[in-house]
């Protein structure tokens, strides 16, 4: 029977499990956790192929207990009985250790639904997801679970993987193996090892006269470093590390994650972010921006790809090393708790609309003052409602633009 060359290596303890030190070293929590034998209900987090499964079955070794694997793509709660059903038999002598793939495809009643079994403390359950469990998962599991976040490989640690691997592919064939050919594997498929392990099967399977070569390498393992999901964790994380670069005025980082939106084909996505931190994040220091960001997306869109990466990354460098603001952001936000707590109170008559028959019957606009009427534009009244009329939201920026407007007005307002 066929069987996958991860499988033929998946490593049989923890010390030959590759990266997770944080977790599997001699000092990882985990680690410690299994080494006690006592092994709580646990959720590991991570993207594929760095090692859930794995240490899945190494914990169902060394506690001596069975494995049942479902997918929760497939499985259901009738699943999850037949399991319970095999308790206290010959068949699960020291209880039940249930893997869970991809948790996050169980709806919330059939997660639910897992409690009665978990705490009956015969079947112990180890959950995996690649999506963040505290969005996906129930809050009735997380609280009587572990959460252990399991990273990508670093790329050191895939190469020797894959090197290991070539050696037990090849055997005592004899197959040539050119030079960087592992390590180009390693870096290219972004830390998932199943995935490096895929690639060496596939080049050892489709192996030419020269052998091994880089060429073919760069065929098996192309773009497969891009851990990509539109609706996913690294969607928005994506975008997020690509807000806060530009936020933190680092060109370089902000055109590094503009091409990761890119190179997965995600032009909207960067474009509407990008908006957005024209206005949030550099804002008032620089109201020009706003303007020059739509422009640079509007020839995006007219573009396309590939040209469009080019008014993109001028906007994305404009905003980098612009003077940052976040004065707006802040006031309508604060405004806006306002509204939502209650804090409003009747508009003051005078500033009602007064532009129909009858209006001043019901006295409105009647002491309105017109700032155009006035030296500079401007007359002290009051606008706000009665109920909130000293409110106060927005504080001018500490850049040039802002401070330049502050000036302004405390000579024509008078300083306060």
């Amino acid at each position: 029977m066929y069987q996958p060359l991860a499988d033929k290596i998946r490593p049989k303890t923890l010390d030959d499990v590759v990266g997770q030190r944080h977790l599997l070293g001699k000092a990882g929590l985990l680690r410690r956790v299994i080494e006690s034998g006592t092994i709580p209900n646990m959720i590991f987090y991570g993207p594929s192929g760095v090692g859930k499964t794995t240490v899945a079955s190494i914990i169902a070794k060394q506690t001596e207990r069975k494995l049942y694997h479902l997918n929760a793509t497939t499985a259901g709660i009738s699943d999850i009985k037949a399991i319970i059903d095999e308790l206290d038999t010959f068949l699960a002598p020291n209880g039940a250790l249930v893997y869970l793939d991809e948790i996050q495809y169980f709806n919330k009643k059939q997660q639910q639904s897992l409690l009665e079994f978990i705490e009956t403390g015969k079947m112990t359950l180890i959950a995996s997801t690649t999506e963040n469990p505290y969005f996906y998962v129930y809050n009735a599991i997380l609280s009587r679970s572990t959460v252990f976040e399991f990273k990508p490989i670093e790329t050191a640690d895939v190469q020797r993987a894959v090197e290991r691997a070539f050696s037990l592919a090849i055997g005592d064939k004899g197959t040539p193996v050119e030079d960087g050919v592992a390590a180009y594997i390693a870096q290219a498929v972004g830390g998932d090892v199943r995935k490096a392990l895929g690639a060496v099967e596939l080049l050892v399977l489709g192996v030419g006269a020269d052998g091994v070569t880089l060429a073919d390498a760069q065929q098996a393992a192309q773009r497969s470093n891009m851990r990509y999901d539109r609706d996913g964790d690294s969607h928005y994380d994506i975008l997020s590390a690509l807000q806060k670069s530009i936020r933190g005025s680092d060109p370089d980082a902000a055109l590094h994650y503009l091409a990761r939106l890119l190179e997965a084909s995600d032009m909207i996505s960067a474009a509407r972010r990008m908006l957005v931190i024209a206005s949030e994040d550099i804002g008032l220091a620089y109201p020009q921006c706003a303007a020059i960001v739509k422009a640079c997306v509007d020839s995006a869109f007219q573009l396309g790809l590939p040209e469009a990466r080019i008014p993109l990354a001028e906007a994305v460098i404009l905003m980098a090393t612009a003077p940052k603001s976040n004065s707006a952001a802040a006031a309508i936000d604060a405004a806006m708790a306002d509204v939502r707590a209650g804090r409003t109170g009747d508009i003051p008559a005078h500033v009602k609309d007064a532009h129909y028959g009858g209006a001043s019957k019901l006295g409105r606009g009647l002491t309105y003052q017109y700032p155009h009427a006035f030296p500079n534009h401007w007359v002290q009244q009051q606008y706000l409602p009665d109920e909130i009329k000293n409110a106060h939201y927005y504080d001018y920026g500490p850049n040039k633009t802002e401070q330049a407007a502050r000036a302004y007005w405390e000579r024509v307002k008078g300083a306060k």
